[in-house]
């Protein structure tokens, strides 16, 4: 079975690539309009292109559409992380991970977002699903933080030597 996965950084894709890779054909797609600044984006970009490569993961690059994620979200700027803002941005990358999964033949999609301590894999998961029927294409749901996952993530990204920032990438849950 195929199995796209979205990317939101290289150190979150580490532990849920090692444990899918067994059971599944694997495609990465790094779409990620809420990264900002734009050096921060590029960063997280080319580390996932280092990790594909190493571990031979076919990576499809989204469009950067900043300007898109910017207009969706900015009524809720003053939201703290994990609220309507971030349910928003699940869905503004979820849905095109479900769109370029149809197009690209792929059985199923899922993402690496919950393996995030700071993420609700519940909303998530719903979200994913909602979308996955949607497109026709079954959201794989996960809880990669489960059994220490993201606790391996941030071993496994240390030992690869890959950047490992300190925020979602959100200009707002920078500030």
């Amino acid at each position: 079975m195929r199995l796209l996965l979205h990317i939101c950084c290289a150190p979150d894709a580490t532990h849920p690539i090692q444990i899918l890779s067994d059971d599944y054909e694997l495609g990465a797609f790094f779409y990620n309009p809420n990264i900002h600044p734009g050096d921060e984006y590029v960063k997280r970009l080319e580390d996932m292109r280092v990790l594909g490569k190493k571990w031979g993961i076919l990576l499809h690059e989204g469009k950067y559409d900043k300007d898109r994620w910017l207009l969706l979200t900015e009524e809720y700027k003053e939201e703290p992380e994990g609220g309507k803002r971030c349910e928003i941005c699940y869905a503004m990358r979820l849905e095109e991970t479900a769109k370029k999964a149809s197009e690209g033949g792929y059985d199923l999609f899922g993402a690496v977002l919950t393996i995030s301590p700071h993420k609700d894999a519940r909303k998530i998961n719903e979200i994913g699903r909602e979308i996955g029927e949607k497109y026709g294409v079954p959201f794989f749901e996960s809880d990669f933080k489960k059994k220490d996952g993201f606790k391996k993530s941030v071993e496994l990204s240390r030992d690869l030597g890959l950047y490992r920032q300190n925020y979602c990438g959100c200009i707002y849950s920078r500030i």
